[in-house]
């Protein structure tokens, strides 16, 4: 039995409200625990630095910061981060971001082609503030920066709405087993933003189609979707990567919660089949099922612990309802976890 097709057009209702009633309230990132996260990954110049990453910046942790200062309420950080952005990274001649800026390298940019979900978190930060704030020039860049990712990265794929990783290298053209997909690409909640502000695209329809595909990349023993997928002939893990639930993966059910998803049985298969020992984050083979790693950072432990408490209404551990920063990406996905349940789930903490 299909998993989704009952919920798509719940799931659907539920994320195109979700914007306006909570998931990206403002306040929901406490000043202290932004003052914490910024002073160890914002860097003077307005960049976000990935420290397990060679301290290189990419479009994905710019929208990701935009989006926390948005949380946050710090319009100062905010635009700190959005020059940078703009200056730096917001000079394709299609309108998207250049997604790979590394400080060791002259010059900086050191690859040209775009991430799809960096630009669609830095569309939707700055449809959320340029909307709070009032804003004019920020809603101005996300009506061009929305209107770029419908127009160079998604795709019409055996009559779906598909949201390609990049402007090139995943397209049929690009590679034997192309289009290739990354359904941790689909930031769902920012989709009822962008629908809001562009209501002429088929934000609806891609939203939607994301989650039918979700639906049928659960994959082998584990059940469990992987990072990349060919979409080609058959529903495949594509080829040239680990088939695997891997460091992309793990923010789908992230992504699903925050966007107002409530599909108790998808969410539970999410939580068993993520949940590791001592409540770790389990990254998967996706054939097998087979555990490759237990992830215990704090960011990374929230996820799981999320979901129990969505499904199973079991609070977080106590370790986890406070933020400490340790790297980049599990800190970043631990602040926007703990500023969904301040919004959504308060007795979780």
């Amino acid at each position: 039995m299909k998993r989704l097709s009952r919920q798509i057009l719940l799931a659907t209702a539920l994320a195109f409200s979700a914007w306006t009633d909570g998931a990206a309230a403002q306040g929901t990132v406490g000043a202290a625990d932004w003052a914490a996260y910024k002073d160890r990954f914002l860097a003077a110049e307005g960049r976000i630095v990935d420290d397990a990453n060679g301290d290189i910046s990419h479009s994905e942790g710019q929208g990701y910061g935009m989006l926390l200062a948005y949380l946050a309420d710090s319009r100062a950080d905010f635009d700190r981060i959005w020059a940078f952005t703009r200056a730096e990274l917001l000079l394709r001649d299609d309108g998207l971001v250049m997604w790979k800026w590394d400080p060791a390298a002259t010059p900086h940019v050191t690859d040209t082609n775009n991430a799809s979900d960096g630009d669609l978190l830095i569309a939707y930060a700055l449809t959320l503030a340029g909307e709070a704030w009032s804003r004019r020039d920020l809603t101005a860049a996300a009506v061009s920066l929305g209107r770029a990712i419908m127009r160079s990265n998604v795709r019409t794929v055996g009559g779906r709405l598909v949201l390609m990783p990049a402007a090139t290298g995943f397209d049929a053209k690009d590679r034997p087993d192309g289009p290739v997909i990354n359904l941790s690409y689909w930031v769902f909640e920012a989709f009822p933003a962008l629908a809001q502000l562009l209501p002429e695209h088929q934000w609806a329809k891609l939203s939607n189609d994301g989650l039918d595909l979700l639906e049928q990349t659960l994959f082998g023993k584990s059940g469990l979707p992987p990072d990349w997928t060919s979409l080609k002939e058959d529903l495949l893990p594509a080829r040239g990567f680990a088939p695997e639930f891997g460091y992309n993966a793990l923010r789908i059910p992230l992504y699903l919660v925050r966007a107002g998803n409530r599909d108790a049985e998808l969410l539970g298969a999410f939580s068993s089949g993520i949940t590791g020992p001592d409540g770790a984050l389990k990254l998967v083979d996706i054939p097998s099922g087979a555990q490759k790693a237990a992830l215990s950072d704090p960011g990374y432990r929230a996820i799981p612990a999320a979901l129990a408490c969505v499904v199973g209404k079991t609070p977080l551990p106590d370790d986890l309802k406070t933020f400490q920063p340790t790297q980049y990406y599990p800190s970043t996905l631990h602040l926007l976890t703990l500023s969904f349940l301040r919004s959504r789930y308060p007795d979780c903490l």
